[in-house]
């Protein structure tokens, strides 16, 4: 399999959303990591 038959099973939209939805979930994860710290302290 080469590099263009990837391409066509994997859109470029898909790999962008893909991304961005990681991106969201670790930000996400991120802060509530955040607030139990926060809490920890209190």
């Amino acid at each position: 399999m080469t590099g263009r038959d990837m391409e066509e099973k994997f859109p470029r939209a898909l790999w962008v959303r893909l991304f961005i939805y990681i991106a969201v979930g670790h930000l996400f994860a991120g802060f509530i990591y955040f607030l139990f710290e926060v809490g920890a302290k209190k």
